[in-house]
């Protein structure tokens, strides 16, 4: 009886320094005086439901708005027991992303690159190891390794072309699939220099592993916060963030792919060959400033990872839900389809990557889609040290999770007046020059600005032109007016299958 009273106790006490913990941690805004949003969970916080029942950016947006009717320009809220700052004010978000940069240069993400050497992708990276591997692979995304490129995904959207010509009749095709085929053989191909064939094979080995390596479950969805909250302790019990599976697999295509390539001197135009260069010569050959040293090929696994797992949804879903759009919006997709075989008539019939940047109305559309429906409903940052934010009295600590609500803003109709209609003269000379800045981020911006993105743009319009230039997309019965987004995905997908009447055009 005395030993269960004991362990009754224990379990009491223990409880109590736990409950007293988390209310402590509450208490840290109202302790610095900073508005903070109300009535947070012990446990979840302000983000209940969040990654199960509701997506993080319908979270941001309620609590952006209860922040923007108050007229902060800052707020505090509670990331499960995480003090965390929600940005309202497009100018703090440019202090964030530019003007203080050195206080803001990582995201918080765990990185292990000895345990887990596949979290050690750039995305991630942080301090010095993120300058070092930036200022190594920025020249490899310039528009002249663009071009380099272009070639190889010109290729693969012609097998998509062939793919949706003998399938464009089936009820049950839905173009998310077929999208993400595409973008997963195009990364597969320039990231690793494999011939994937995802859009005949959808269920290989590589397509498989490729969407696991994108599956959240509750236990990876802890494992990131734990990581990222608890580092030091996460390395020492070897936490690890990517599925072993998914690490052997693609650190294993990898070493392959180097060995081949090295032993019988295979050259191509692709992403692989670029990090190969570097991590012989220590940088590109072209480039005398890239400077530092070679990266091992464990590095060059990290790299091609992230450009796998961030490209290929983030693409594939741009692109379904600018065809969404477009069926919605028949009038807009006839002038983009105008504007389309304009040019490829210029080019007489072969479109050139410089015509493809030239075409205004194309450009627009893909930037009204990314406005509606940003793939990264956010941007998130970290503090290394003290932070006055300006233009306020507020001081926030070190290790600070800061959050710029991109969902949010981008939804804002004192940025954007009728933010649910589509509307690509949004981006008009003259309208983007009405706007404040940093009210537009879906790339993010200053020096870690996604370093992809003139590749994810490339790859969506290429798709987009051999779809509308082919296709003509219609919305069946099913299609739904309002899109709702699944809660478990990082990226913004629809949750239900989105279904178009297809019909084939002549040239």
């Amino acid at each position: 009886m005395e030993l269960i009273n004991l362990i009754l106790a224990a379990f009491v006490s223990l409880s109590l320094i736990i409950f007293y913990f988390l209310r402590r941690l509450q208490s840290q805004w109202s302790r610095l005086g900073i508005p903070a949003a109300n009535r947070p969970h012990l446990l979840f916080g302000n983000v209940k439901g969040l990654g199960q029942t509701e997506h993080s950016y319908s979270i941001l947006q309620r609590l952006y708005w209860e922040f923007k009717q108050q007229k902060l320009k800052v707020g505090g809220f509670m990331n499960f027991f995480q003090p965390a700052i929600l940005v309202i004010d497009p100018d703090i978000a440019k202090s964030v992303l530019v003007r203080d940069f050195n206080v803001f240069h990582d995201r918080g993400i765990f990185v292990d690159t000895v345990g887990d050497p596949l979290s050690g992708g750039l995305f991630s990276l942080e301090g010095t190891q993120w300058r070092a591997m930036r200022q190594k692979l920025t020249p490899t995304f310039t528009s002249g390794r663009m071009r380099y490129m272009y070639g190889t995904v010109m290729e693969v959207a012609q097998e998509m072309k062939k793919f949706l010509a003998e399938n464009c009749h089936r009820e049950d095709l839905v173009m998310k699939d077929v999208l993400q085929r595409f973008t997963m053989d195009v990364i597969g191909n320039v990231a690793f220099g494999i011939q994937c064939n995802a859009m005949n094979i959808p269920d290989s080995d590589f397509a498989r592993m490729g969407r696991k390596a994108f599956e959240v479950d509750a236990i990876r969805f802890i494992k990131f916060f734990v990581g990222g909250q608890y580092k030091t302790f996460s390395k020492m019990i070897g936490l690890k963030v990517v599925p072993p599976d998914v690490a052997s697999f693609f650190m294993k295509i990898a070493e392959n792919t180097v060995l081949l390539r090295e032993s019988e001197n295979v050259k191509r135009n692709d992403f692989m060959s670029l990090l190969l260069e570097i991590k012989n010569k220590g940088k590109l050959s072209t480039e005398p400033n890239s400077g530092g040293e070679g990266i091992t090929v464990a590095e060059m696994a990290a790299q091609c990872f992230i450009f796998f797992t961030a490209g290929f949804e983030t693409s594939s879903t741009t692109m379904n839900f600018c065809l969404y759009e477009l069926a919605m919006n028949p009038e807009l997709q006839e002038r983009l389809r105008g504007e389309i075989r304009e040019a490829i008539a210029k080019d007489d019939g072969a479109l050139t990557y410089e015509t493809l940047l030239e075409m205004d109305f194309l450009d627009r559309v893909v930037s009204e889609t990314l406005r509606k429906y940003p793939p990264v409903d956010n941007v998130f940052r970290m503090t290394d040290r003290q932070y006055t934010i300006p233009d306020t009295q507020y001081t926030i600590p070190a290790n600070t999770f800061v959050q710029i609500p991109v969902y949010s803003m981008h939804h804002d109709a004192e940025y954007f007046p009728d933010p649910d209609r589509f509307d690509p003269d949004r981006f008009l000379p003259a309208a983007i020059r009405e706007r404040p800045p940093f009210t537009y981020l879906p790339f993010g911006e200053g020096p870690r600005i996604c370093i992809g993105l003139r590749f994810g743009q490339m790859l969506a319009k290429i798709g987009l032109v051999t779809l509308l230039n082919n296709f003509r997309f219609r919305p069946t019965p099913q299609t739904p007016k309002k899109l709702v987004f699944h809660p478990k995905l990082f990226t913004l997908s629809p949750k239900s299958a989105v279904y178009h009447k297809i019909e084939p055009l002549q040239g």
